[in-house]
């Protein structure tokens, strides 16, 4: 029986234990710049990820991660951003891991089996939501349980894996397949195929920002500013999107919306006008600026 990609060995494995460690660490950022090229095989993919993202985020559905082990972090990882970078709303975004999410460095590998538990977690899932699966065989019960009963109701699937030919794949509405070689560590995925997973993840959150207005100019207008960095942050945007010498003052009277005190900064009359320019462009502070400029 062939072996799947992800439990082979390494080229450069044979004797890994009697290098040098300076030998040891450069073979490790080879193979994870092994991993990393492998994406390019996926962009297409990943842009269709990306964008399904955002439109289930605007049709009122919510984005729903589904994992075990490390796939489950790197998949926690991208989710808890989201609030803090996009402004998204923390209960528009779950996430379903084996065994929950860790609360020490104790994480069992047998849930990563346990079908039952995936069929009560999956209780969660509407047609409306779109569910991220995450497994680097392409095989784990808990994944392919939850991508059977989210198909089932008529969710959106995203499925992530790094084998050829994963059962994870079969059905999904966006099939992303992460072409990663053998881990230098054979079956390790939390190395190269990790690192390819948490990047895939990464992209299409960027995509999904992008495509809902939360990004402009490389500058991440939706953030929600809860600590004294991000403050500084919003108020570095709003001054260099508009030139305002007081974007401390816009953003109080914002309530701390970077959007709405980008507009005031720029000239419209009140916050109610500003967030009618954001509603009309729908949430996509270029097209509200334009839109401003005749008032101006």
């Amino acid at each position: 029986m062939t072996e799947p990609m992800t439990e082979r060995l390494h080229d450069l494995a044979a004797g890994l234990d009697e290098c040098a460690p300076d030998v040891i660490a450069g073979h490790l950022l080879d193979a994870q710049a092994e991993a990393l090229a492998a994406l390019s095989h996926a962009l297409p993919e990943i842009a269709l990820g990306g964008g399904l993202m955002a439109d289930t985020l605007a049709a009122g559905g919510r984005l729903i991660y589904a994992a075990a082990g490390s796939s489950g972090l790197m998949a926690m990882a991208d989710a808890c951003e989201l609030a803090g970078t996009y402004g998204i709303a923390p209960d528009r975004i779950s996430i379903l891991m084996a065994g929950g999410l860790p609360r020490d460095a104790a994480m069992p590998g047998g849930t990563e089996d346990d079908r039952q538990e995936a069929a009560t977690a999956a209780g969660i899932i509407t047609g409306k939501d779109a569910v991220i699966l995450l497994s680097a065989s392409g095989t784990t019960p808990y994944a392919l349980e939850i991508a059977r009963i989210a198909q089932a109701r008529g969710a959106a699937t995203i499925a992530i894996a790094n084998n050829k030919g994963a059962p994870l794949f079969d059905g999904a509405t966006v099939a992303i397949r992460l072409p990663t070689p053998p881990e230098l560590i054979a079956g390790s995925t939390r190395m190269g195929a990790g690192t390819a997973q948490k990047a895939t993840l990464n992209m299409m959150s960027t995509i999904m920002g992008v495509a809902l207005g939360h990004i402009h100019d490389g500058m991440m207008v939706n953030l929600r500013a809860d600590n004294a960095k991000l403050e500084h942050r919003a108020a570095t945007m709003i001054a260099r999107i508009t030139g305002s010498r007081d974007p401390q003052a816009h953003l109080t009277a914002a309530n701390g919306a970077v959007k709405p005190a980008i507009l005031l900064a720029a000239g419209a009359d009140n916050l109610d006008q500003a967030e009618a320019l954001l509603t009309a462009s729908g949430g996509h502070i270029r097209a509200a600026l334009a839109a401003l400029k005749p008032r101006a």
